[in-house]
């Protein structure tokens, strides 16, 4: 029996001393659902330097682009839920469902909030040619050319598409929508005169507006931008309630051990409050977002996926 016992614990010892192991034992995985470049990457190497800083193991990124987003996010749903491998998401998380009826994963059930990042909003911009000043003038000319006037996006389903259609529906203008491949095509095509209004992330299009091709008319959000005060938002501008951002978070596979979750978003918050990390933010055309606990993002990641599947339904949005 005293043989037996010792084998017994030659046996178990090792697995009972790994689970033992604080977390993380090992490197931990970042998931960024589109290719090298581009804002999702920046703030996934962002988080992911800052968290390996914080946690003392590497921190991998690894780029899945496809499928507007939805491979990345399935792999990551369907991975072990330990705390190793995360997630990095945009705004496109809470579309997605709306977008594509038949996802392979539940975006409300199969993944958890660790933390939100950043958030900033887009930009109204026009060609210089177009007779407007304002958003109340583009109101105007709108409904004047009914039916007339095209707005580009960065693709079918995407925030900026949504934004420009959620802007048609709260100011009563039919305006068109012309997809590119893409939001720097669709800036290209709005300063080539191809697409009179465009709606974009604020890195893409701030150049052209600097260099007074394209001429700003407000930001989406509904607070005006730290960064372009002067700029009105949209809904103080003559559209009440109108509010669209954009914003990076985090993930975890769904039952990922609550006190990990925690401990990943707090590490998160501190080293993205960080004056580096910040000033990338910044440059990115957002704001840290870092007071949510993961339970509030949870919240929020379920209140906008409604919104936007009744928004999708109502304005009989399609994806490419």
């Amino acid at each position: 029996m005293r043989h037996l016992a010792i084998a017994i614990f030659a046996i178990t010892f090792p697995l009972t001393h790994a689970a033992a192991q604080p977390f993380p034992a090992k490197p931990l995985r970042m998931v960024v659902p589109t290719a090298p470049s581009g804002s999702a990457d920046i703030m996934g190497r962002l988080a992911a330097e800052h968290l390996q800083k914080r946690l003392g193991q590497p921190v991998v990124v690894e780029n899945r682009p496809g499928a507007g987003q939805t491979i990345a996010t399935n792999a990551v749903a369907r991975s072990e839920p330990d705390g190793y491998t995360l997630l990095l998401v945009t705004v496109s998380y809470v579309i997605n469902p709306a977008i594509y009826p038949k996802l392979p994963f539940d975006p409300n059930t199969d993944l958890t909030g660790v933390a939100m990042l950043g958030r900033g909003p887009l930009l109204v911009a026009v060609h210089p040619s177009l007779p407007v000043r304002s958003v109340k003038d583009l109101i105007a000319l709108g409904r004047a050319r009914a039916g007339k006037l095209d707005f580009g996006s960065a693709g079918a389903g995407t925030i900026p598409h949504l934004a420009g259609e959620l802007f048609a529906s709260y100011a009563k203008v039919p305006l068109v929508h012309v997809p590119y491949k893409g939001i720097a095509p669709a800036v290209a095509a709005a300063v080539a005169g191809e697409v009179p209004i465009v709606f974009s992330s604020t890195p893409a299009v701030s150049p052209m507006i600097k260099a007074e091709r394209l001429r700003a008319l407000a930001v989406t959000t509904a607070k005006r931008a730290a960064f372009m005060p002067e700029l009105p938002t949209v809904a103080e501008a003559g559209v009440p309630g109108y509010d669209v951002a954009t914003w990076w978070g985090v993930l975890a596979p769904a039952k990922t051990p609550v006190a990990i979750v925690h401990r990943l978003g707090d590490e998160l918050r501190k080293g993205m409050a960080s004056d580096d990390a910040t000033s990338v933010i910044i440059a990115n055309g957002a704001v840290p977002e870092l007071q949510m606990m993961p339970e509030q993002f949870n919240t929020l990641l379920t209140s906008e996926i409604a919104a936007w599947k009744k928004i999708v339904q109502e304005r009989n949005i399609k994806a490419d």
